[in-house]
């Protein structure tokens, strides 16, 4: 048999589960696809992987602008990435 303590425990923990469900339940609907969140982590400022030819026009870009005297961290603050990355490209 359970003791009177173990049964309030066990109790506590049902109430909890059914707030859980409750309030989980009004998000029940809502499906999200892979793509939308790859458009949000963009926007989110989270880091996002370039493919070759987004990279490769990334890098021309960023040649063309250093050519035309744009500061490097004028342009690491305006592409969210870092100074060293651009010497690196």
């Amino acid at each position: 048999m359970m003791t009177p303590r173990e049964i309030e425990k066990l109790r506590q923990i049902i109430a909890l589960a059914g707030s859980l469900i409750s309030s989980a339940h009004a998000d029940a609907g809502k499906v999200t696809s892979k793509k939308s969140t790859k458009e949000n982590a963009g926007t989110e400022g989270k880091r996002r992987r370039r493919t070759g030819k987004e990279l490769a026009d990334f890098r021309k870009m960023l040649v063309a602008e250093r050519k035309r005297g744009v500061p490097v961290s004028e342009l690491a603050d305006k592409h969210g990435i870092s100074a060293a990355y651009i010497y690196q490209l």
